[in-house]
């Protein structure tokens, strides 16, 4: 069994901010993957459901950010799980928006929510970082993670959600590089080689060449005298001209 959580706020005041996106990524594999209804347990509200072979509780602490680590700590004793269990999906100030990797352990870097889970079940967990850019200085941050996402951001957040949801079952599984390749191939699509439809060879399909056609004023080939063991089928104007070349 494994334990999903994602971080956030609870309310609909927060549920369009950047520092909601770990709430967002667990929306997306509840809907698609047919968890389900979400019920309120664990100072939290959670989804039961199957990724692949693997039985997984969905978890959105609802203490708010900064206590999120007594709501996982409830859940991980009541299912009997350890910190191996446990996959915790966060917003991610110093990767680009988008960029999507999974960490196993390591220090919290301010995340308050990451902070708190540490205090209660230790850092060894594992952690999808969901990377929402940097405002570009510390003082700056958290009124950037606590505003919604901006309308230009919509594609690739979608995307990203889309990638989260298909590679879900690679996670639970405990498959790692499937997850994230499945999340890439949603984020950067790989693109078409640029050739035309119907190409072959260089040439497309129907296209014809200048060899292929002759031009339309080039006059036509004169008649040639026929050889001595084949039919004369020239006129008789024909066989005279020939007589004076």
């Amino acid at each position: 069994m494994q334990l999903f959580v994602g971080l956030g706020n609870p309310g609909a005041k927060y549920a369009g901010n950047r520092h909601n996106i770990g709430f967002m990524a667990l929306d997306a594999i509840a809907r698609d993957h047919n968890f389900a209804p979400w019920r309120g347990k664990f100072q939290g509200q959670v989804s039961e459901g199957r990724l692949g072979r693997e039985k997984v509780i969905l978890l959105k602490p609802e203490t708010f950010m900064n206590l999120s680590g007594q709501s996982v700590g409830e859940a991980m004793r009541f299912y009997k799980l350890t910190h191996d269990d446990v996959v915790v999906f966060h917003d991610e100030l110093d990767l680009a928006p988008g960029k999507c990797r999974v960490k196993q352990g390591g220090g919290h870097a301010g995340h308050n929510g990451l902070r708190s889970i540490h205090q209660h079940i230790s850092p060894e967990y594992t952690r999808v970082r969901l990377g929402i850019g940097h405002p570009g200085h510390k003082d700056r941050v958290s009124g950037y993670v606590l505003a919604d996402f901006a309308k230009a951001e919509q594609t690739w957040l979608d995307d990203l959600m889309r990638g989260i949801s298909d590679g879900a079952a690679h996670l639970a599984e405990g498959d790692n590089g499937k997850f994230q390749n499945a999340v890439a191939l949603r984020v950067n699509p790989p693109r078409s080689s640029g050739g035309q439809k119907g190409e072959q060879g260089g040439k497309p399909q129907g296209a014809s060449t200048k060899a292929d056609t002759p031009k339309a004023d080039q006059p036509a080939a004169k008649p040639t005298k026929p050889a001595a063991d084949q039919p004369d089928t020239r006129s008789a104007m024909e066989r005279l001209l020939d007589k004076f070349k």
